[in-house]
């Protein structure tokens, strides 16, 4: 809601807020994943430029450790114009972004161009602001969405046998003033006409159609443009059911009270995301956050860290992030990673014809083991 909305007003990212994300949590998250963004380039022959587009980007704290890298590894990325475009609905997030990238507030842009506020990194990476993906320019780009998808809005059905499946809807309760309830359809709605999968086995099914376009558009573009796309979020396989919760000052918080007040959120369903990519793009995972992150090689960049550190309280810290991260009973196991990516990226376009004169394609990092020499 563009004046109620929970993001419009808040946001509630960090300590202080409702939630905290693994970029807040330890730097070494956002570096891996800018590692990542230049493996992908490298392996898709360098184009001379690149957009990174992240997609709600909270307090701007993952694309801040992702352009760190680059700038330390500029030297590889010297024949590449970088530059970062930002999909953010939140007049109060885009200041915060705004605050941490550029270290100023930035000026609003003209009417006239698609992009609503632009300025330049602390790293000398022009950074411009949009409000939906459409206005971000064509072009090679790297897509990062990292809990963004498990906050759109979901429509929820459930089966009942007698009747077919009932979407679940939000009513006021009759008995209570001033409160709401969840009560069922009293016939099929249009969203359960249109949203059911007829091979769906589960009795209680969350779908976010919002998902589905999102990633329809960039399949379309990589498909079109090159690139590739990096979701990390909550999430499943097409396995879950009931996953919408709430979240406020960090505990469990009921989602039909005092609404616009807490972080709502649902597990993405990653079976969803990959049927809506339509063949356009191949698609990895998802893989758990730990194998990713051990696979991106976060053991050695943490010991290098903790070997470079003679402060016991920001060992204390590494140690502590490291844990959050990587413990399957904390982030590890329930934050997964999913890949949109060119089909040539994985399987040689005339493979058929002569496989032998084909060299093997670099594997992609975070999703295989990788050998480190």
């Amino acid at each position: 809601s563009p004046s109620q909305g929970y993001y419009t007003r808040r946001g509630g990212v960090g300590e202080s807020g409702d939630f905290i994300t693994s970029p807040e949590i330890s730097q070494v998250f956002g570096e891996l994943i800018g590692i990542w963004y230049i493996s992908e380039w490298m392996a898709m022959g360098k184009p001379n430029t690149f957009q990174l587009v992240e997609l709600g980007p909270g307090r701007g704290t993952l694309t801040e450790d992702v352009l760190r890298v680059f700038k330390q590894l500029s030297s590889v990325l010297s024949t590449c114009d970088v530059s970062v475009h930002l999909v953010e609905v939140s007049p109060k997030l885009s200041e915060i972004q705004a605050v941490m990238l550029t270290g100023e507030k930035v000026q609003p842009n003209s009417e006239d161009e698609s992009a609503y506020m632009k300025g330049i990194s602390k790293t000398g990476i022009p950074i411009f602001w949009y409000r939906d993906i459409q206005d971000v320019p064509p072009g090679f780009s790297f897509y990062l969405a990292h809990e963004f998808f498990d906050a759109l809005p979901i429509h929820k059905f459930q089966q009942r046998t007698e009747k077919g499946w009932r979407e679940v809807l939000v009513d006021i309760d009759p008995e209570v003033p001033d409160q709401l309830r969840f009560v069922l359809s009293p016939s099929r709605t249009p969203a359960t006409q249109n949203f059911i999968q007829p091979e769906e086995t589960r009795d209680h099914v969350e779908v976010c159609p919002e998902a589905g376009v999102i990633v329809q558009r960039l399949a379309s573009r990589i498909e079109k443009d090159g690139g590739a796309a990096l979701v990390a979020d909550y999430g499943h396989d097409g396995t879950k059911t009931d996953t919408f919760r709430g979240f406020r000052n960090h505990k469990l918080h009921n989602v039909l009270s005092a609404p616009g007040t807490a972080d709502l959120t649902a597990d993405v369903d990653f079976s969803y995301l990959r049927k809506m990519a339509q063949g356009k793009t191949a698609t990895l995972g998802p893989v758990k956050q730990r194998e990713f992150l051990k696979n991106m090689g976060i053991d050695l960049r943490v010991q290098v860290l903790l070997q470079n550190s003679g402060d016991p309280a920001t060992r204390e810290q590494l140690l502590h992030s490291y844990d959050m991260l990587m413990n399957p009973e904390k982030m590890g196991d329930c934050f997964n990673f999913f890949a949109l990516l060119p089909h040539h990226r994985l399987v040689h376009p005339d493979k058929k014809d002569k496989p032998e004169k084909k060299s093997p394609l670099p594997p992609v990092a975070g999703f295989n083991e990788l050998l480190l020499k």
